[in-house]
């Protein structure tokens, strides 16, 4: 009986070898993923905005993050601060310039993991100016049955950039508008 439990346990760990650190390629749910900002209004209130139709791939190596990778595109055209006038001023030449830069787009170059979680190193080009940024991102969430019956995970990620590095919005003082501006993107995610 012991050389069969022997036995069972050296073909699991043979079957269970293939499987390490094989990569798993997640889609972005573009349906359950949102990406929010904030900023200060003249230094006295936060405003809250977000846009939706987020899309784009993760490929997630669990036993090797540095291996990881993220590819996301966020539609710019989607922006809504819930104030029509602000939405369209955002949209507009001195913001987003959604007519000539419909999207956003961030692609990792390195992962690495941190204590709370991994952080993410990429570029990110906002308005046709890319810059190098670091996003915070929290351990995902234990993978579950979706709904199509797919394995399904999710997680959050937040980065501060500086509107000044993405010349973004230039004519108006940060006395006005901050230069920080916090994004927070929650991710759900379907396996490939």
């Amino acid at each position: 009986m012991k050389n069969l439990i022997r036995m069972l346990l050296i073909v699991s760990a043979m079957l269970a070898i293939p499987a390490f650190g094989q990569k798993n390629t997640w889609t972005i749910d573009p349906v359950h993923t949102q990406a929010t900002f904030q900023a200060r209004h003249l230094s006295i209130t936060t405003i809250r905005g977000s846009m939706s139709n987020v899309t784009g791939t993760v490929e997630w190596f669990p036993n090797d993050p540095s291996r990881d990778s993220v590819a996301a595109t966020l539609d710019v055209k989607t922006v809504n601060t819930a104030n029509d006038y602000r939405d369209k001023t955002l949209k507009g030449e001195d913001f987003f310039n959604v007519s000539k830069y419909p999207r956003i787009t961030f692609k990792s170059t390195s992962v690495k993991k941190a204590d709370s979680g991994y952080e993410v190193f990429g570029n990110l080009t906002i308005a046709g100016v890319t810059r190098p940024v670091v996003l915070e991102a929290e351990p995902p969430a234990p993978p579950q049955k979706g709904m199509e019956g797919e394995p399904v995970t999710g997680l959050s990620a937040t980065t501060t950039i500086k509107r000044s590095d993405f010349s973004f919005g230039t004519k108006y003082p940060t006395s006005l508008l901050s230069d920080e501006i916090k994004i927070t993107i929650d991710l759900e995610l379907h396996q490939q």
